[in-house]
C-alpha cells in the first residue's frame, strides 16, 4: 500500500546521492548489517555501580572506540554478529546507568534543569520518571528513504515553539499512555514485522526519554535502524550517549545565530547547540537535516543555516528544506509568524540552497 501512496519511497532507492549519505541505514533496513544497539549490546564493560560517574565516563568514551572498531570491523567483513559472545554486562548496559544518573540530576537537555526525575521530580520537560506515549503507528509522511517509518510520539519537550504543530503533545494536552520498556520494545518489534524500514523516535522531544529509550533498546530483538528525530537541543553528555545507539540522527535545524530561537521557542543559544550536535551526529552516524522555512526569517536564519551546512557538513549532507508551516498553536500571537509562507519565499530558499552548493536537498 505504501508503494501506491508513496512512489517516491521506493524510487529514492536508486538515487545515488541519498545511498551514499544512508548507505549504512540501507543496509540495516536490508538485514545485511546490524543496528548499532545490537552492536553495542555484544561490547562487554567492565563496570560497578559503586564507580564513581567520572569513572563510568571515562570507560565510555573508551568503549566508545571499541564500538566504532568493532562496527567498522563486521561492516568491512561481512561478520555475523551473532559470532559475538553475550557479555554479562554490556556498553548499552554501561549507557543505561550513565543516563540513570543523567536523570537523578537531570541535564539530559542543555536547560540542565538538575531536577530528580528518579522520584518523578518534574522539570522544564515535565517528563518524569517513566516513558509516556502518545501514538504509535506506520508514519507515510517522512522523508522518501525512511517511508514507512514505524513512528513512537512521546510527550513532552525541551523547546516551546510557539508555533508548534505537535502542540498537544509536547505541551501536555493529551494525558498520553505510560509504557513499560518492555511493552515498548514488543511495539518496536511489531513495527519491524509489519515493514516498517526504521523505528523513529519523536515528539515532542525523545531527549528527555533518552534514559527509557536506551532500556527499550535493552529489551529488542530485532534488527531496526534507530531514528534519533529532534530539535537538536539536547546537551553535551546526551550526545555523548548516542553515539554507538542512534543509526541516523533526523536533526531540526531551527533558527540561525539571532536571538530567534530564544524569542520564539525559548531556547537559548540555540545556534550553538544545533551546529555542535549537527557535527557529533556526522561524526557517529548518518544525518537527514531538517530545516523548516519560516516566514520573514530567511535572512536571518534560512540563509545561514544553508551556508553552516554546505560549509561544515558538506554539500552532499541530506536535507529537507520544508515549506509545510502553518500557524499553529500561539504562532498568531507571533507577528511575523500569522501567515504562511509566500511563493516568492519558497522560491528564494530554493535558490538559496542551490547557491550553497547543497546537492542532495529535497523540498
Amino acid at each position: 500500500m505504501w508503494r501506491l501512496l508513496r512512489p517516491d519511497a521506493q524510487a529514492v532507492l536508486n538515487d545515488k546521492m541519498v545511498a551514499k549519505s544512508l548507505s549504512r541505514y540501507f543496509s540495516v533496513v536490508e538485514n545485511e548489517r546490524p543496528a548499532k544497539f545490537l552492536i553495542a549490546n555484544k561490547i562487554q564493560a567492565d563496570f560497578d555501580k559503586t564507580d564513581s560517574t567520572e569513572q563510568l565516563w571515562l570507560k565510555h568514551d573508551r568503549l566508545t572506540e571499541e564500538f566504532c572498531s568493532t562496527e567498522k570491523d563486521i561492516d568491512d567483513t561481512g561478520r555475523s554478529i551473532d559470532e559475538l559472545a553475550n557479555p554479562r554486562m554490556s556498553y548499552l548496559d554501561l549507557k543505561i546507568e550513565i543516563a540513570t544518573r543523567i536523570l537523578a540530576d537531570c541535564h539530559l537537555c542543555v536547560r540542565r534543569c538538575r531536577v530528580d526525575r528518579v522520584v518523578n521530580e518534574l522539570g522544564y520537560c515535565r517528563c518524569g520518571d517513566r516513558i509516556v506515549v502518545s501514538t504509535i503507528f506506520d508514519h507515510l509522511g517522512e522523508e522518501p528513504e525512511l517511508v514507512p517509518s514505524g513512528t513512537i510520539f512521546t510527550m513532552g519537550c525541551t523547546m516551546k515553539c510557539e508555533h508548534c504543530q505537535n502542540w498537544t503533545i509536547s505541551q501536555w494536552i493529551e494525558k498520553g499512555e505510560v509504557y513499560r520498556p518492555e511493552e515498548l520494545a514488543k511495539e518496536v518489534e511489531k513495527l519491524r514485522a509489519g515493514g516498517c524500514r526504521n523505528v523513529n523516535l519523536v515528539g515532542g522531544e525523545p531527549t528527555p526519554w533518552l534514559q527509557q529509550w536506551l532500556l527499550v533498546f535493552r529489551h529488542t530483538n530485532v534488527n531496526v535502524p534507530i531514528i534519533w528525530n529532534s530539535n537538536s537541543y539536547y546537551s553535551p553528555e546526551t550526545a555523548s550517549l548516542l553515539a554507538g545507539f542512534a543509526d541516523v540522527y533526523l536533526l531540526d535545524f531551527k533558527y540561525g545565530p539571532d536571538a530567534c530561537g530564544s524569542r520564539i521557542s525559548d531556547a537559548p543559544n540555540y545556534w550553538e547547540v544545533c551546529t555542535r550536535n549537527h557535527l557529533e551526529a556526522q561524526r557517529h552516524g548518518e544525518l537527514i537535516t531538517r530545516i523548516l522555512v519560516l516566514p520573514n526569517h530567511l535572512e536571518c536564519c534560512t540563509r545561514p543555516i544553508l551556508n553552516w551546512i554546505a560549509n561544515n557538513l558538506g554539500r552532499e549532507t541530506r536535507v529537507n528544506v520544508m515549506f509545510q508551516y502553518r500557524p499553529e498553536w500561539r504562532a498568531r500571537e507571533v507577528p511575523e509568524l500569522h501567515r504562511e509562507l509566500r511563493e516568492d519565499e519558497v522560491e528564494k530558499a530554493v535558490q538559496w540552497a542551490r547557491d550553497a552548493g547543497l546537492v542532495n536537498f529535497i523540498t
